[in-house]
């Protein structure tokens, strides 16, 4: 069993193969040498000899700074981290028989929800018999999405869950 950094890269003295790929610091094809050889060129360079890949044949090592590469790497997964933005799903709750400056309330929260960037689950909640005015309900989603269509898509078109009905809309694509 080959022992693996915790980098998941196998570098210098723990490379167990008998024959390797060699790549030189520019990226040029040196050939096909035993792993001894391979390291001996790496450590006449004051370089490492790190395994970029196991799978082919021979496995194909190159030489390297094995901390800057090492630097690098986790620098590159940090830039991607910050590149990436998690959405989140908000929700606003209302009742069917919302009053005007209420539902304008629930509509602006929306809003600041879509323009940061998040999913918002809009929800319709239901008491007792209130369950059989699902038709005003669907209205005011409906509602609700054509006053935020500038701003949002519908992803999933109002729909009952239990006791509310739910709609889910997403930003619009820039």
């Amino acid at each position: 069993m080959i022992k693996k950094n915790q980098d998941k890269h196998i570098i210098n003295e723990r490379i167990k193969y008998p024959r390797v790929r060699l790549i030189d610091v520019l990226g040029t094809q040196l050939g096909i040498y035993s792993s001894n050889e391979a390291r001996k060129i790496a450590i006449e360079k004051g370089l490492d000899l790190v395994m970029i890949s196991d799978k082919s044949e021979p496995p194909v090592c190159r030489i390297i700074d094995y901390g800057k590469y090492k630097f690098n790497q986790e620098k590159k997964a940090k830039e991607a981290k910050k590149k990436q933005h998690n959405v989140s799903l908000k929700e606003v709750k209302m009742r069917y028989k919302i009053e005007q400056h209420d539902y304008k309330v629930r509509l602006n929260q929306a809003l600041r929800f879509l323009q940061s960037g998040d999913k918002v689950k809009v929800t319709v909640i239901f008491r007792g018999r209130e369950i059989q005015h699902i038709n005003l309900a669907m209205e005011l989603l409906t509602k609700m999405s054509k006053d935020l269509s500038d701003f949002a898509d519908i992803q999933q078109n109002p729909s009952r869950d239990g006791k509310n009905i739910i709609m889910i809309l997403s930003p619009q694509k820039k």
